[in-house]
């Protein structure tokens, strides 16, 4: 399947889920199944929503209405919506508990109102704030100020 077909369908894709509320986090098409199977995968634009199994059904009929109203594929397909699972984005307090010692990645604003980034080791969140390890250092960065917390690989 060509390139140009793949990068359409997941255009259409993004702005469908866009205007419903939700990031494509994930596209993948598996063009060897027999039917063609589309796999997205998504999450909530306000961090503190978790992706439910009804979010994924009422966002599938939206996305394939576009994908059939389309005449960017012409053959049969499977299309699966899904969640980012626990997801790399941290929101709940017991996320926190459970990732301590995990590596993530902190976005945050600093005393300017500037997007920053950061990365370290998890080490706990408090009422005030996001402790993280830095090669032994602790850093805290006030929850205020925190915009996302999102694990990663220990590579970054």
């Amino acid at each position: 399947m060509a390139n140009q077909t793949v990068t359409e369908l997941k255009a259409i894709t993004t702005k469908s889920a866009n205007n419903h509320g939700f990031d494509v986090t994930d596209f993948k098409m598996f063009t060897h199944l027999n039917p063609l199977s589309i796999q997205v995968n998504i999450r909530h634009k306000n961090p503190k929503k978790q992706v439910t199994i009804e979010d994924c059904s009422i966002l599938s009929q939206h996305i394939d209405e576009v994908i059939q109203g389309s005449s960017i594929l012409n053959q049969a397909f499977t299309l699966e919506i899904s969640s980012e699972g626990i997801g790399e984005i941290l929101t709940k307090e017991n996320e926190f508990q459970v990732f301590k010692g995990f590596p993530i990645e902190v976005t945050y604003q600093d005393l300017k109102k500037i997007e920053q980034q950061t990365t370290g080791l998890l080490l706990k969140r408090t009422d005030n704030d996001l402790q993280i390890n830095q090669k032994g250092k602790t850093q805290r960065i006030p929850v205020e100020d925190i915009i996302q917390v999102r694990l990663t690989t220990p590579s970054g």
